[in-house]
């Protein structure tokens, strides 16, 4: 491994560590205040969470689709197209993932599963192609498209759950329950694990490959680095631009429907929690530096966080806010890495000091 492998290796680590790092030590300074032990409190959220065999398996369940939406989000940004339409095609699929898997009866297991997967991905990929055709057509600004995109979606997901596919012998706005055959088993008994963690381990292996060692991960790093050379050298951006937005919202779709079936099961207006999957997955792509070993890592230990979140409150006497806060900090400090990296913001004020 060269020198500048090594350097660019480290300072990918440090990019990772350091906004965890910081968030961390201001969550300890805001325990501290409230009169208790930050290194206690900690120790009980790791422990729970990875050291013991029920909760590193509650870790992993719900590792899985941030995972998903983390690869993403990081197959769009490291083109330099910033697609936060991740969260509509999400919900979107896992949406309709329910609805078929609520209605079909009659087939066996796996097949139900694929049909309710092959929507999902349809879903996604029809929800990504209007941006990207809004983009490569029209050159459109992608990320306000796709924010004005997610927030009119989840008003027409909203209405649909209330009115056409509601299930009105519930108390509460959703639609029907998934069958049995559709749903993902849990493989153990206390914890939610299910065999769906396992896809996505394959589905990384596939994306690694595709990022990491085929002819499209190297496009996908021009078109990055410099769109203009890379249309230059005769490379047809907008088709490849059409190609990865369709693997952006087949990843976030599969992403809807694993949800769906692994643990909500029916859709409720709270689906995608708060402020939902695909909009941690974008978190988790910033933490894992758009790789998807470093997305891995980052969405296990994002994970680790929510299922640590309730035994912090248990068996300490931290409320488990602090773990909310903790994210908070992360989302911030990461933005503002974000943002510089987009807009050059330290480049700008050197060169505006120097002259």
């Amino acid at each position: 491994m060269t020198d500048k492998k090594i350097n660019n290796l480290v300072r990918s680590i440090l990019n990772c560590l350091v906004p965890v790092f910081l968030a961390f030590l201001v969550g300890a300074v805001v325990i501290l205040i409230i009169g208790e032990n930050p290194l206690e409190a900690y120790s009980v959220l790791l422990k729970r969470s990875f050291f013991t065999s029920v909760g590193l398996q509650n870790t992993l369940h719900y590792a899985g689709p941030l995972i998903l939406a983390g690869l993403a989000i990081a197959i769009t940004f490291k083109a330099n197209i910033y697609n936060m339409g991740v969260e509509g095609s999400l919900v979107l699929g896992g949406f309709f993932a329910g609805i078929v898997g609520a209605n079909l009866t009659g087939l066996p297991s796996i097949p139900t599963k694929l049909i309710c997967f092959l929507v999902a991905i349809l879903c996604g990929v029809a929800f990504a192609m209007i941006a990207a055709v809004l983009k490569v057509k029209f050159r459109a600004d992608e990320m306000v498209v796709t924010m004005m995109m997610n927030y009119a979606l989840s008003k027409v997901l909203e209405y649909l759950a209330t009115t056409v596919f509601r299930d009105t012998g519930a108390g509460y706005v959703c639609t029907p329950t998934v069958s049995e055959q559709a749903m993902f088993v849990r493989i153990f008994g206390k914890s939610r694990l299910t065999v769906f963690f396992f896809l996505v381990l394959v589905i990384l292996a596939i994306m690694y490959i595709v990022m990491k060692k085929s002819k499209l991960g190297y496009e996908i790093t021009a078109i990055g680095k410099n769109f203009e050379f890379a249309e230059a050298t005769g490379m047809n951006v907008g088709k490849k631009i059409f190609l990865i937005m369709a693997i952006s919202g087949a990843l976030a779709g599969i992403a809807g429907a694993g949800w769906m079936l692994e643990d909500q099961y029916h859709y409720t207006l709270t689906f995608s929690s708060n402020p939902g999957l695909g909009w941690d997955g974008m978190l988790i792509a910033l933490m894992g530096g758009h790789d998807p070993i470093g997305i891995l890592i980052a969405a296990i230990f994002y994970a680790g966080l929510k299922t640590g979140a309730d035994s912090i409150n248990m068996y300490t006497s931290v409320p488990k806010e602090i773990v909310a806060l903790i994210q908070g900090l992360i989302v911030l400090f990461l933005a503002v890495k974000f943002f510089n990296e987009r807009f050059q913001l330290v480049h700008r004020f050197r060169k505006a000091k120097e002259a």
